[in-house]
């Protein structure tokens, strides 16, 4: 089946065709969902979420444009609605920072460690960062997603940079010390 037969018949409501789909695009959306998620439980959650809200809207879809891009979008979505709910941008102090530069040698901190520490940030630096750094969106654009205003979003991409900083200056000293 074609994946324009398969988008037609999950306009339907088709659960055979709905399966096909979701062993189609899990993988790439669960790592969509994992940047964005706190763990990997949550990004499972976030993923079966997103299907539900793709399986509804799927009649949205006019096969117009990457029919992946708007996947992803709309799993991006999913995950920030759950935020926004839980309101993790509320108390924030909009104090703009001065920017870090956050300069990563792949020698010495592997992706995996990077993914993590990322993971690890509060949720407000974690979704900003991952919006703007990972996926290129505008202050402007993650604003309006985020429901925040633009002096939040730079604060806080501020924010979890410097504490991506520290993180890694912290792991390459106790790496550099483990050699001696």
């Amino acid at each position: 089946m074609s994946l324009d037969q398969i988008i037609e018949n999950c306009k339907i409501e088709d659960a055979k065709a709905q399966g096909e789909l979701y062993k189609l695009f899990s993988s790439k959306l669960f790592s969509v969902c994992l940047k964005y998620s706190r763990n990997r439980v949550e990004a499972e959650d976030n993923l079966q979420d997103a299907f539900l809200t793709i399986f509804k809207k799927i009649e949205q879809y006019k096969n117009k444009g990457s029919f992946e891009g708007w996947l992803k979008r709309v799993t991006i979505n999913t995950v920030l609605q759950r935020y926004r709910s839980e309101k993790v941008f509320d108390i924030v102090n909009e104090n703009i920072i001065e920017d870090v530069e956050l300069e990563v040698d792949e020698d010495t901190v592997s992706i995996d460690y990077l993914l993590q520490i990322i993971q690890e940030l509060p949720d407000r630096y974690r979704l900003v960062f991952n919006l703007y750094v990972l996926d290129g969106y505008s202050h402007k654009d993650i604003a309006d997603m985020l429901n925040i205003n633009i002096g939040t979003s730079k604060s806080n991409l501020a924010r979890a940079r410097q504490s991506l900083k520290e993180t890694i200056e912290k792991y390459k000293t106790m790496q550099s010390l483990q050699s001696l």
